[in-house]
């Protein structure tokens, strides 16, 4: 496709946009922008929307701008909260940032011509202006009733915390972004997710109001999951970018496990693969859903992305070791990432003893059976495996060598019960 507007409506990328934006796009080099204020040291799968969204304006010509909210990051964002959030010290939000701007380089081009990305810190300017001055340029220009009607607002007055004056003050202060991006960078466009609309229009509102300019927004709609999930959420937490707080073995894996019923969706709004690319994936999806080619992409494309190839490859050995009956030549953190949010037992090695466990009496003390007869009967019949392996003799017996780096047993029952056995 050569026109943006067009590249972003088929990829469902388009929930809402102010009128003219369509016809900017295609006819002139804009410079846009989207924030992403510290709260942790990492960026989340959940960034990767208005990242991605930098991304693909950059590949159509127009200039990316990523604001790292050193500033707005000590007041916290209210929108799509039901908290108050946690406050930050500056020295916290000062490694957060440091963080964040090694993985926007991931996504963004910085030595691209004419269009090269930029990350800018709004710390820069909100950090040097004053009370007064703040008051007197972007505080007049904003009625109560009209920052009352924003839903980020609106909504937290409506919850038994209500609002504190400090995230009330938000909008104010990411429109007064908007204005300082306007005057230094030419900056006339901000995207961000749905829940950013608000936000936004202030922005443009201000621009209007001060500089006698037309500026732009566009939102992306919120990501969920077809079974209601919140996208990027898992039993341990979010998904992060961050190798030492996801692993890439991990984060492949979470691609990998995406439903039928979302991944053609997350190929268009995570991937750049052509429209054409992903009609194929969406032919073989309908052809042949077992054989899960769809989630495969999808999790080689967004990893390479985020990792790299190598740790692409790496994980897809042992996505096929995992599944095979070379289990044990894993790492024992492998096998714990991706088996995180499966139930687990403690046992200490003492426990196993010289001989090692009967495989009955350890099916029936993990639980993984009711009795022992019926850990018996589950054995007997096939039902059993450890690390993969089928367990059919009732009299086998399971020693700490048999554990993976000596430190974990992968137990199954059946197809797909799994009980981790932790060793210490």
């Amino acid at each position: 496709m050569t026109n943006l507007f067009e590249e972003l409506t088929w990829r469902e990328l388009v929930y809402d946009a102010t009128e003219g934006l369509a016809d900017l796009v295609s006819s002139s080099r804009v410079t846009a922008y989207a924030g992403f204020d510290p709260t942790a040291s990492s960026l989340h799968v959940g960034h990767m929307l208005p990242l991605m969204g930098l991304a693909r304006m950059q590949r159509f010509g127009h200039v990316p701008l990523a604001i790292v909210g050193g500033g707005t990051g000590m007041i916290g964002d209210p929108s799509g909260k039901s908290q108050e959030r946690n406050l930050l010290s500056a020295e916290q939000i000062d490694q957060n940032v440091r963080g964040i701007r090694s993985q926007l380089e991931r996504f963004l081009d910085f030595s691209a011509t004419p269009n090269a990305a930029r990350i800018v810190n709004n710390a820069d300017w909100l950090g040097t202006v004053d009370l007064l001055t703040f008051l007197r340029d972007a505080g007049k220009h904003f009625t109560v009733n009209y920052m009352l009607q924003k839903e980020s607002v609106s909504r937290r007055l409506e919850s038994a915390d209500g609002i504190s004056f400090t995230e009330f003050s938000y909008l104010l202060l990411q429109a007064y972004d908007f204005l300082q991006l306007f005057d230094r960078f030419g900056c006339t466009v901000q995207i961000g997710g749905s829940d950013q609309w608000g936000n936004i229009t202030a922005g443009i509102d201000l621009i209007r109001k001060l500089r006698a300019k037309k500026a732009h927004g566009l939102v992306m709609p919120l990501v969920t999951t077809a079974s209601g999930v919140k996208f990027g959420k898992t039993e341990k937490g979010a998904v992060w970018l961050d190798p030492a707080r996801t692993s890439p073995f991990a984060f492949y894996q979470f691609w990998l496990n995406t439903d039928d019923r979302d991944v053609l969706r997350y190929l268009k709004s995570f991937t750049f693969l052509s429209r054409g690319e992903v009609d194929e994936l969406a032919d073989v999806l309908q052809q042949a859903p077992e054989k899960r080619e769809a989630q495969r992409v999808l999790a080689r494309e967004v990893t390479t992305l985020v990792h790299g190839a190598e740790q692409v490859a790496r994980a897809e050995q042992a996505s096929q070791l995992l599944f095979g009956e070379d289990i044990t030549q894993l790492s024992a953190d492998d096998v714990l990432a991706v088996f995180a949010d499966v139930p687990a037992t403690e046992l200490s090695a003492e426990q196993f003893g010289a001989p090692g466990l009967g495989i009955v009496e350890l099916v029936a003390l993990v639980k993984l059976a009711p009795s022992k007869s019926e850990a018996r009967r589950l054995v007997q019949g096939g039902g059993v495996y450890l690390n993969n392996r089928r367990m059919a003799d009732i009299q086998a017996r399971v020693g700490v060598d048999a554990a993976i780096g000596g430190r974990v047993l992968v137990l199954r029952k059946g197809a797909r019960q799994n009980h981790l056995v932790k060793i210490f």
